[in-house]
């Protein structure tokens, strides 16, 4: 029987609930109950057991009563105050912890509780492993989805305003934690480094003084308030060397072409920042993300490795990437090619019909003389064909905006080397990863985000895609700890209640 296998942890109520179980599903065979009902109740007493065994376990441990007085590391004497208890909500349920402190007396600081620390309890009512699933689900649904399946799930009541708490308060031990990350396996690395960037904005919280939601809006202005948010990041990924007729018949997925294996991307890190307010000072969060990207490049790169800085046409990224990142004789600066294409076929419906086959044509042929390396003649036709006919309005600001976009990025369109080096020319890690990381979950309707929590959601769903989810709940637990109970060697002088 189960109290006579646990019989230090009063498992009498646990043993209640595996009899009645067992009873219940004696009965369950008679009546012909149903598989999944008879699911539904054994999870509910399993849950109910596992209440039990854990109430039992914290009785065991007892309340810590060290005696009238105890003794710091540094000397000094301290003195059992009265006890008391504390909540504690974990996966099971709501518990209640009995504990002793200890300090100079009533009414003030307590420097000392062992039951605590012998616990190693979280400094809020939330157990360790509730708050990591809370947030595993909070990453990547609504707070109030997750309030409501958890209640169904495991019988919590959590409220929005917790979730969200416990979301920024988790974020805070982000940076720290990335901080002391080591290298990546240098022996899983690719030959050649990537550095990628984009923006991509935030719904945010309408201002208090902002004109009343529904409210007529003046010419040009926008229904939501965005603020943009930086995403960086480094990885490696072995040469793919292909021709531009293969490129442009993948492009077009023409039938009959040969599928070739792309090297994956490898070891990738993702950092994203908003810029806000740190300590009185605004902190630009695109800086942040290129200081962290570019520790990251000077943590992994090997000497004479490639580095590939590949981005869109944004300028501030470029002046930044010059700023942050290193530019040698080993560094290549490309124009994602996914940000040229819709210029051609802009152009392209600058003459002909959208859909049409000849729409089609005019970017197919024009293709291969942007990847051959001839896009300044496919710039210097375009703006002869907006003479000769005759655009005017709209349609030539259009051609005239285009082709100073791909005139300014010249530099940064010498698709023939690249293709030749087998370096990637398409940015599809980063605008995968601002899909996933920032539209997947913040751009859902009706979202708005604070500053606070756009950047902890960020903080933190970042951490998950790089894979490092385990490694950091561990270091914050461990963190935790240090700053909670730095008496540790103290916890030795606490006695269990099983063996006194």
């Amino acid at each position: 029987m189960l109290a006579q296998i646990v019989p230090h942890f009063n498992a009498h109520a646990a043993q209640q609930h595996l009899t009645e179980t067992v009873s219940w599903l004696e009965q369950a065979v008679v009546n012909n109950v149903a598989a999944h009902e008879v699911e539904r109740h054994i999870l509910r007493q399993v849950l109910a057991m596992g209440h039990a065994l854990f109430d039992g376990f914290l009785q065991s441990v007892g309340p810590g009563d060290q005696g009238e007085t105890a003794v710091l590391p540094n000397g000094r004497i301290i003195n059992r105050l009265p006890e008391s208890t504390r909540r504690l909500l974990t996966i099971f349920g709501e518990s209640t912890v009995s504990r002793f402190g200890y300090g100079k007396r009533v009414g003030q600081k307590i420097e000392w509780v062992p039951t605590d620390q012998r616990l190693q309890l979280p400094e809020g009512e939330l157990s360790y492993l509730l708050q990591e699933w809370d947030q595993m689900l909070d990453i990547e649904h609504p707070f109030g989805k997750v309030a409501q399946s958890l209640h169904d799930l495991l019988g919590l009541d959590q409220s929005v305003d917790t979730l969200e708490h416990n979301n920024r308060q988790m974020a805070q031990g982000a940076a720290a934690f990335r901080q002391q990350q080591p290298a990546p396996d240098p022996a899983a690395e690719g030959e050649i480094l990537v550095a990628s960037e984009d923006n991509k904005g935030i719904p945010m919280v309408r201002p208090a003084s902002a004109a009343p939601a529904g409210a007529h809006r003046n010419k040009g202005e926008k229904a939501n308030k965005k603020q943009m948010a930086c995403i960086g990041c480094v990885y490696t990924v072995n040469p793919h060397v292909r021709t531009a007729e293969e490129l442009i018949a993948a492009l077009f997925r023409d039938p009959g072409r040969r599928p070739q294996g792309t090297p994956e991307a490898c070891q990738k890190r993702y950092w994203a920042e908003l810029t806000r307010k740190v300590a009185g000072k605004v902190v630009r969060g695109q800086d942040e993300v290129f200081r962290q990207m570019a520790n990251d490049v000077k943590q992994r790169r090997k000497p004479g490795q490639k580095l590939v800085n590949l981005c869109d046409g944004q300028r501030s990224l470029e002046t930044d990437r010059t700023e942050h990142l290193p530019i040698d004789e080993n560094t290549v600066d490309i124009l994602d090619l996914m940000h040229v294409l819709p210029r051609l076929w802009e152009a392209a419906h600058l003459f002909h019909a959208e859909g049409s086959d000849e729409a089609s044509s005019f970017v197919r042929e024009r293709l291969p003389y942007v990847l051959n390396g001839l896009a300044k003649d496919v710039i210097s036709e375009l703006r002869q064909m907006g003479t000769q006919h005759r655009l005017r309005g709209a349609k030539a600001k259009r051609l005239k905006k285009l082709c100073a976009f791909l005139e300014r990025n010249l530099h940064r369109m010498k698709y023939d080397e690249y293709l030749k080096a087998g370096y990637p020319i398409a940015t599809g890690v980063i605008e995968g990863a601002c899909r996933h990381v920032i539209k997947d979950r913040m751009e859902r309707a009706g979202m708005r985000w604070t500053v606070a929590g756009a950047q902890a959601m960020l903080e933190l769903r970042t951490i998950a895609i790089n894979g490092d989810w385990k490694a950091f709940i561990a270091y914050r637990i461990e963190q935790e700890n240090k700053r909670l109970y730095p008496y540790k060697d103290m916890i030795e002088t606490i006695p269990s209640a099983i063996a006194a």
